[in-house]
């Protein structure tokens, strides 16, 4: 794999995926065990501020996989959350999650305009279109009529309409999917010309949706080579379209000060599998046991929902600096198995050396 010239680590962004639902990321009944609660989600807020994090992200999350540990069962609404957080603190990049098939854009709009004055400035929307049907269908809300391509169809549209209310005095409307009639939403956001948009979409449908209308795609891959290509795919798409992409993947860290240590914590979340709970979580998606998954899916058999970077700080420094310099990353998204020590550890004795200030 060719690598890329020396990064400059100050220029590239790093955030935390908040554990706004129990279990947080490895699906595990192994301790410590996110309760996914709001003082656990502040106090993890507020240190990765003072530890020099970039930004803070929740997802929106509204039926968990089951199982014996119950993953992801318990879980806070991401929109206000976020507002919560967003007086917490004062520096960091603040991201919310809006699902577009539960929020009418001219909602969803007032709330981010909302939340970016709260924030001062500082918030970001990340945009779902779809996911588990199952929680959508509990609601009566998950559209059968229309398939993965229509879903961001209607998402492009939803976009359009909340970007016209984020700025025009009035929006007339007559789509497919809205109607609005001479419809207000003020105040405006703060940020000019918009608050940043994000998503996740992985599809050449998905990935030309956040091209167009984001600034900025989270993706993912099975190893570094399908990551490097998947990232250099949506520049190169980016490229067609006369526009620029951010990519970011989201990784765990477990650090350890030796490999024994390392090793033992492993094991003891291995050990600890909920496998119902995994079972779940692929059903979710529609796959059978023998069937194809994403590589999320396919780190989740092995109880970690994402790749993780293990090891002491040099290690995890190497790590990351193989996989930025090999994939064109403009940014990670972290998650951590204990939120406060192991955060900690990583804004400590990681972060610094990335960033040439220790």
């Amino acid at each position: 794999m060719a690598t890329s010239p020396e990064l400059d680590y100050n220029k590239l962004d790093f955030g935390i995926f908040l554990p706004i639902a129990n279990g947080g990321w490895i699906i595990s009944d192994a301790e410590p065990r996110p309760d996914g609660s709001y003082a656990l989600n502040r106090e993890a807020a507020v240190l990765a501020e003072s530890l020099g994090f970039d930004f803070i992200m929740s997802m929106a999350k509204w039926r968990g996989y089951g199982g014996t540990t119950n993953h992801w069962g318990v879980s806070l609404e991401s929109m206000t959350m976020m507002a919560g957080l967003a007086e917490a603190t004062s520096r960091v990049k603040v991201f919310a999650t809006v699902h577009t098939l539960l929020y009418h854009p001219a909602v969803a709009a007032k709330m981010f305009a909302t939340l970016d004055h709260i924030s001062g400035g500082r918030v970001g929307m990340n945009v779902v279109s779809g996911a588990y049907a199952g929680e959508f269908r509990q609601m009566g809300m998950w559209p059968e009529h229309l398939d993965h391509d229509q879903r961001y169809d209607l998402a492009r549209e939803w976009m359009q309409v909340v970007k016209r209310l984020w700025r025009e005095e009035r929006v007339t409307h007559r789509g497919d999917y809205y109607q609005l009639e001479d419809c207000e939403s003020n105040p405006k956001p703060l940020q000019q010309p918009r608050p940043p948009i994000i998503c996740a979409g992985a599809s050449e449908k998905g990935m030309g949706f956040t091209i167009e209308e984001g600034d900025a795609c989270f993706i993912g891959g099975r190893d570094l080579d399908e990551l490097a290509q998947v990232s250099r795919r949506a520049k190169e798409m980016a490229a067609e379209r006369g526009k620029t992409i951010k990519t970011y993947a989201m990784f765990g860290v477990l650090p350890g000060d030796s490999a024994e240590e390392v090793e033992a914590r492993m094991k003891k979340y291995q050990d600890g599998a909920d496998l119902e709970a995994i079972k779940g979580l692929l059903r979710s998606y529609g796959l059978e046991p023998d069937g194809r998954e994403n590589s999320m899916q396919a780190r989740a058999r092995n109880v970690f929902m994402n790749e993780m970077l293990t090891g002491n700080a040099d290690d995890i420094v190497g790590r990351i600096k193989l996989i930025m310099e090999t994939t064109g990353l403009d940014g990670m998204m972290l998650t951590f198995p204990d939120y406060i020590g192991d955060l900690r550890y990583f804004g400590e004795k990681v972060l610094p050396l990335l960033r040439g200030t220790k």
